[in-house]
């Protein structure tokens, strides 16, 4: 499932969680996991495995951080992330591509738009840092939308946020976030908010903006359209 889903279900409490703590594993894919999500499944006895893969590579292919067996990952001097082996699809039908290659011994690679970087305290654990192109710069420091995203989702109440960069004359963009809250749970001031990225990340990272929304607009299944929300931010 995707990590809205979980949140919806941990949520429902009652029959929900006693379904999902019954199974094996709940496989949670399609877009960034927040720990503070990921804390509250495994209180209610909920085993989540966090999967990273997309459709070009069969959907999950990194479990918890760990390629499955046969699957390749590299990371370039840019932190971009490329997966090689059999998932590896050949192509898109009917158009050639760049993101698609073949390296040594024959083995399939694709050039994922990701971001990550191994685990300098735990050997050949990957860290997924979130897509390249969604990167905020302001002030001249350039943040990653997740760690901030992350660091919201920590403060009570809030069920989903997304962070996003608009223009901004003075600072290049603005950062702003955009939250959905869990039920009955009051809006946090943006004060608040402030403060917490602040001192978990650093100053820059803090959003300057907080607007609340019923459901973030989505492109799919548990996939934000940052786009989207950075016109309604802007606006």
């Amino acid at each position: 499932m995707v990590p809205t889903q979980l949140g919806r279900l941990l949520d429902a409490a009652g029959p929900a969680v006693t379904a999902l703590a019954g199974m094996d594993a709940v496989l949670v894919g399609g877009a960034a996991t927040g720990p503070a999500l990921l804390e509250r499944a495994r209180d209610a006895g909920v085993r989540v495995i966090i999967t990273y893969g997309m459709s070009e590579t069969c959907g999950g292919c990194v479990y918890d951080g760990r390629p499955l067996d046969g699957v390749e990952v590299a990371v370039d001097g840019d932190s971009r992330l490329y997966l090689g082996g059999a998932t590896v699809a050949r192509g898109y039908l009917g158009q050639d591509s760049a993101s698609f290659s073949i390296g040594a011994d024959d083995v399939r690679w694709f050039r994922t738009d990701d971001a990550g970087r191994w685990d300098s305290r735990r050997p050949g654990l990957l860290q997924v840092l979130g897509r390249l192109d969604d990167a905020v710069t302001t002030g001249g420091v350039t943040l990653s939308p997740r760690a901030v995203e992350d660091a919201i989702l920590e403060l009570a109440g809030i069920a989903e946020a997304v962070v996003v960069g608009v223009p901004d004359p003075r600072w290049g963009q603005r950062v702003v976030a955009a939250v959905v809250l869990r039920p009955g749970a009051p809006a946090p001031a943006l004060e608040q908010v402030i403060a917490h990225v602040a001192a978990r990340l650093e100053p820059a990272a803090a959003p300057r903006r907080l607007f609340v929304l019923d459901a973030l607009p989505q492109l799919g299944p548990g996939k934000p359209d940052r786009t989207a929300i950075a016109r309604l931010a802007a606006r």
